[in-house]
């Protein structure tokens, strides 16, 4: 084995903005800042100004996320929920855990839900019945959005809540329509868009100035710089999230709420597990910020309910904080790689990659997911050759018995499940890594 290049590695990312993290634990730890103060609170408020949402909640984890945001929208026992057949389990097992029944569709070729069999599901389902279809949750896979557009279309038109799990695509962007979408409420009352929206951006424009400042120092710019130079880029790259317009909307800024994960080989990942909603609701916000907590509001120590024990753990949020300031840049870096990916490998004919061409739509890379029509020996050849890959779903989990989910034949999430395999991608490679990664592809199909 010539060398390794790793998949992800958190290790060196930590050496990168050293300074920032270690003053960041340092903070927390002197103040004994642990549960539920300050640093939560900022990242809150950045995270919702970043993602152009008025709230975000910060909870245990990206499932805690699903689940919290089903009960805030009041889905449980008889209701059905659409969700994507290629997608982590937990998206399906969140509805199963509220009561409600998981309601599976295929995917297209960019591996999101696919809108043409959505709607010929709505078309023919019962709407009134037991076991109506009350929700979506349409998953933003490895950093490149479902249509929401069209999802939005289909929700207005057939009356359904719309959960967005994002966890995998923070940053990413698509163009809204001329349509004025309407933020749902629970129960399926809608709202529509208000000044909050506009206040949402005016934050986030100017977080983004504050980052843009920050990435300026020596600091920041030259520990990334020594660490991982910047990739020469071949071909055009998605505007950076600070710069996309506001006919724009993020990924976690559409429906009822956003979900994300930061667990840590997330886009934005923390020292351990963490995750969040954002959404425009403040009903659904405070139900949230109640629930996470066993129902306690932590204001006048009266009990709302039933709750749960998923706060987001104060020590993380002050990581997750500095790493927020670096996304936009981050991002930038990972879609460099992505354009050397393609200009290095488009000749492969068996090679399918992940660039789709859809000028309403950005990627952000959280995953740079190709599809080798040789499978595993693709995969298999890489790892031999010391280039650490991520092969995710190799059986769908609609396959797997003691889950009890209903099968109804999704082609595409087969061939998908034999054929993905996530080639390295963080802000941490370096350009020769990079080059020995194309080496190694171009290799398996007798290339140079």
């Amino acid at each position: 084995m010539d060398r390794q290049v790793k998949f992800v590695e958190p290790a060196k990312l930590y050496g990168m903005i050293k300074e920032e993290l270690d003053a960041a634990y340092y903070e927390v730890m002197s103040k004994g800042d642990l549960i539920d103060r300050g640093q939560l609170k900022r990242f809150e408020e950045n995270l919702a100004a970043f993602v152009g949402t008025k709230y975000a909640v910060g909870l245990n984890s990206g499932y805690d996320a699903l689940h919290m945001s089903l009960r805030a929208a009041g889905i449980g026992a008889g209701d059905a929920v659409i969700v994507p057949a290629h997608t982590f389990v937990a998206t399906a097992s969140a509805v199963v855990n509220v009561g409600a029944r998981p309601v599976l569709v295929d995917v297209g070729k960019d591996f999101n839900i696919d809108c043409d069999r959505v709607e010929e599901l709505l078309a023919t389902a019962d709407r009134d019945g037991e076991g109506r279809i009350k929700a979506i949750i349409p998953v933003h896979l490895s950093g490149y959005m479902a249509d929401m557009a069209r999802v939005m279309e289909l929700a207005e038109r057939y009356r359904l809540v719309v959960i967005e799990d994002a966890c995998q695509s923070l940053g990413a962007g698509m163009e809204r329509t001329n349509t004025v979408h309407r933020q749902q409420q629970a129960g399926g009352d809608r709202q529509e868009e208000t000044g909050a929206h506009h206040e949402a951006r005016r934050r986030r424009k100017k977080l983004a100035k504050q980052s843009g400042d920050l990435f300026g120092e020596a600091t920041g710019a030259v520990a990334i710089g020594a660490a991982a130079p910047k990739a020469t880029v071949t071909g055009s790259v998605s505007p950076a999230p600070e710069k996309i317009s506001d006919g724009w909307g993020r990924a976690g800024s559409w429906g009822l709420t956003g979900c994300w994960s930061f667990y840590p080989f997330k886009i934005l990942g923390g020292y351990g597990d963490g995750g969040a909603i954002t959404t425009n609701n403040p009903e659904i916000a405070l139900f949230a910020t109640r629930m996470r907590y066993n129902g306690e509001d932590r204001q006048t120590g009266e009990y709302h309910g039933h709750g749960f024990t998923c706060l987001l753990d104060n020590l993380q949020a002050a990581f997750l904080d500095v790493k927020l300031r670096y996304l936009p840049q981050w991002i930038i870096r990972r879609q460099a790689i992505a354009a050397r990916y393609r200009a290095a490998l488009s000749d492969l004919s068996d090679l399918l990659l992940p660039h789709y061409d859809d000028p309403r739509r950005d990627h952000v890379y959280q995953n740079y997911t190709v599809r080798s029509r040789q499978g595993n020996d693709f995969s298999e050849y890489l790892k031999s050759r010391g280039v650490e890959v991520l092969t995710q779903f190799r059986k769908p989990y609609y396959r797997h018995e003691a889950l009890k989910l209903e099968d109804r034949d999704f082609p595409e999430t087969e061939a998908l499940s034999r054929e993905v395999c996530s080639l390295p991608m963080n802000v941490e490679i370096a350009d020769d890594e990079v080059d020995y990664v194309i080496t190694v592809v171009r290799s398996f199909y007798g290339k140079t």
